[in-house]
């Protein structure tokens, strides 16, 4: 029985192969603007470095020393001249042999030491560079080439050894706790007759529950660990987490029989059942649905429903009051239809194509693995922490099984489906969500493009919301179907350009390599998932209400980093505020988003010049970018690595201060992944109260300007380098400060101080 329950960014390393297609290569150029008039630019303009990222793709190797390791030895000149002069003869004996041999030259400890120096302060040296340096030192440009990928791929090998070693101590630990739990539950019995306990009858002691909770969340972290080794040791399985791998599977169908008193049988006979009718949901117009006049979206007909599914509406007599909702929304993705079914397969993939709705997953079992490498009919246990960006919502855990199923060769359907037995054999107080049929039927339609039909069909027990936040969430637009696909297509547009080789320089300014593009954006995009971890409601925080001198109320929480690299060590406080603001949110996202307005409500940059450096496009809307500003003071000058999301549903605005050094590595195409961040931003949504205008425009300038938005505000700041340390009053207070202060500038701003 694994699980990941991991919150962490999932890693990106499969995004190479998820657009695959040479068809989607194809059909890039009609995405960007003006691609067929820029290509050529983009060509001649853009200098792509070949075998400058990742772990040394493309480049030679040659045996390489630190300067206390003695002096290195590498291929002359005169041998690359001369090599390949005698190929094809093969019949001159040894003395031709020993004549071909390869001489090599070993570099002086002087010209280690001068190497050693220019690599502290630029490990990726210019051609100018290695060209002063090869006739400072007497060698040719391609023995300093070789010297300084050499030394970056040593570098890169120790670090991945000491990481990989960590891992491997905190996979122990985890074993450990592990087994303690585990016989701590085999050891459970009756204090009367001293016979085990069993759960068939739903009587299982609480801390009992509480166990196996715990269980299921350390085996989750083991199998996160696990994979992060199998990634520095390609190839390999470490023998520590292979150990009782077996003895888990073997414990699967005993999981299910003996907790939630299933059979495999009787779960394949409700997932085809639920398949039936998600293909009915999905494919039936009127009388089932219905289209609204007001706001235009389709509406369960439920008396209809009812009618069409035989639903027992007296099944859930005896339990909390429970709200039905009910949507659903179609959409094109960009993306091939294999590898969209595959991250429906894959939880990490799954949590990465959505972190905004998603603040924590795990396939807790996989009932059937599926049938070819697609696997067709695979079916699986599931379970979900859904989330708003903001702690005044509370999240909704829900537990349901997946199949993923074939309908033709250019057809699949992945249905989600809540079975009773499982919830009522959970601690009650974790189930507020299930999930009746839902999921999507995806479509394929060639040239890397995929129609999706999505239901969302949810069963909720009525729980209080805020106020501000009523509206959207029992409509059900939070959680709905329009929600999940906006955000979809989102994150596949994301990718494509991500890959794409055809970006117009236009779109593309400030980075001058393929290699440190890609970079930024990584770094971007793990800059937006850490934001949007923050600020959730997800039980991964714990939340203290404050007020603030303006009257709203601020939630606090506060975290401890102890060895994450992407983020500063030390005591961290986060502080978030959402308020109704009677702007719209295309007012309200492009006044946060334009550096030229940022000193209006950023009281950090008051008093300096804002410029941009860099803006690289990241979607066909120009909402959808990231860039890189300077905020130019008198007395320094800071730099901010921003990144802007829009789709039809929701809108951010995430940003961070960035080491100057280490950004411009990345910006030439070195690694990201250890360069620490700590996002602040914003959040916009509609404030769900949808109805005609009162005017009708064909003005560009007057339209999608009418409604409200509930905006979310958040900062993160390190309050303390240590990790001991202890949260302040006046930590609390300077971030209270903060908040006012961005949140009176932005009223001001947008003259709705009333709000």
């Amino acid at each position: 029985m694994g699980a990941d329950m991991s919150n962490n960014p999932p890693p990106t390393s499969h995004a190479k192969d998820f657009f695959a297609s040479p068809a989607l290569s194809l059909s890039l150029a009609g995405i960007f603007r003006h691609a067929g008039v820029a290509a050529d630019a983009a060509t001649s303009n853009m200098e792509v470095e070949e075998g400058e990222e990742g772990s040394g793709g493309g480049e030679r190797l040659e045996e390489i020393s630190s300067e206390n390791s003695g002096p290195t030895r590498s291929r002359s000149e005169d041998d690359f001249e001369g090599e390949g002069e005698h190929e094809g003869d093969d019949g001159d004996g040894d003395k031709n042999k020993k004549k071909k041999r390869k001489k090599y030259h070993r570099h002086t400890a002087e010209q280690i030491r001068e190497m050693e120096a220019l690599f502290k302060e630029s490990p990726h040296p210019d051609e100018k560079q290695r060209q002063q340096l090869s006739k400072q030192l007497g060698l040719a440009p391609r023995q300093v080439k070789f010297w300084f990928q050499n030394r970056r791929t040593q570098i890169k090998a120790i670090q991945e050894r000491h990481e990989n070693s960590l891992l491997k101590s905190e996979i122990e630990k985890l074993k450990e706790k592990n087994k303690t739990l585990r016989e701590t539950i085999n050891k459970a019995c009756c204090p009367n007759c001293g016979v085990p306990t069993t759960s068939r009858d739903g009587a299982m002691p609480t801390e009992e529950q509480q166990l196996r909770i715990e269980n299921a969340k350390l085996k989750a972290e083991v199998e996160k660990l696990r994979a992060a080794l199998e990634k520095y040791a390609p190839g390999t399985t470490p023998p520590s987490c292979s150990s009782g791998h077996d003895q888990e599977n073997r414990s699967s169908l005993d999981f299910y029989t003996g907790i939630f008193g299933l059979d495999k049988s009787r779960i394949m006979d409700i997932v085809n059942q639920a398949m039936e009718e998600l293909i009915k949901m999905a494919t039936v117009g009127e009388p089932l649905w219905l289209r609204s006049f007001e706001t235009g979206r389709e509406i369960l007909n439920y008396d209809e429903y009812v009618k069409e599914f035989a639903v027992d509406q007296n099944s859930s007599s005896g339990k909390p009051k429970r709200s039905i909702e009910a949507s659903r929304d179609t959409g094109v993705v960009f993306v091939d239809l294999p590898r969209l079914v595959q991250s429906f397969q894959d939880v990490n993939q799954w949590k990465e194509m959505f972190p905004c709705l998603i603040s924590k997953a795990a396939t807790v079992d996989v009932i059937c693995n599926g049938e070819g490498p697609n696997r067709n009919g695979a079916v699986q246990l599931m379970f979900a922490e859904l989330q708003m960006l903001t702690p005044m919502v509370p999240t909704r855990e829900v537990y349901f099984v997946r199949f993923c199923k074939q309908l033709s060769a250019e057809q699949w359907a992945i249905v989600d489906v809540s079975i009773d037995k499982v919830e009522d054999n959970i601690d009650a107080s974790l189930v507020k969500c299930r999930k009746r049929p839902s999921g999507c039927i995806i479509e394929d339609k060639s040239n890397g493009h995929c129609k999706i039909t999505w239901v969302e069909h949810l069963e909720c027990q009525k729980s209080a919301v805020h106020s501000m936040y009523r509206t959207i969430v029992n409509s059900g637009l939070a959680f709905g179907a329009r929600h999940w696909i906006a955000t979809l297509q989102l994150q596949c547009e994301r990718l494509v350009f991500f890959m794409a080789t055809n970006v117009p320089m236009k779109d593309s300014t400030g980075v001058a390599t393929l290699a440190g593009r890609k970079s930024i954006l990584k770094l971007a995009q793990r800059m937006t998932w850490s934001f949007c971890h923050a600020i959730g409601a997800s039980s991964f925080h714990t939340w203290t209400k404050v007020t603030s001198k303006t009257g709203e109320d601020i939630r606090i929480s506060s975290r401890k980093n102890l060895n994450d690299p992407g983020e500063p060590l030390g005591l961290i406080l986060c502080a978030v505020c959402s308020v109704w603001l009677p702007a719209s949110p295309n007012v309200l996202f492009d006044f946060l988003r334009d550096e030229t307005r940022r000193t209006e409500w950023d009281i950090m940059s008051s008093g300096g010049t804002v410029q941009s450096i860099a803006n690289l496009a990241k979607g066909q809307d120009r909402g959808n970018a990231v860039t890189i500003q300077t905020i130019k003071s008198k007395e320094n000058s800071v730099w901010i690595l921003q990144d802007s999301c829009t789709n039809p549903y929701e809108s951010m605005v995430v940003y961070a201060s960035v080491d100057i050094t280490g950004i411009q590595s990345v910006m030439t195409g070195c690694d990201s992944s250890n360069l620490a961040i700590l996002p602040s931003g914003f959040s916009i949504i509609p404030d769900g109260l949808e109805s005609r205008p009162f005017v009708i425009t064909s003005r560009q300038e007057e339209k999608n300007t009418e409604g409200g938005s509930l905006f979310t505000m958040a900062f993160q700041i390190l309050t303390n380098a240590s990790p001991t340390a202890k949260l302040t009053v006046e930590s609390v207070d300077s971030v209270n400060t903060l908040v006012s202060c961005t949140l009176r500038n932005i009223r001001t701003s947008l003259q709705c101080e009333d709000g």
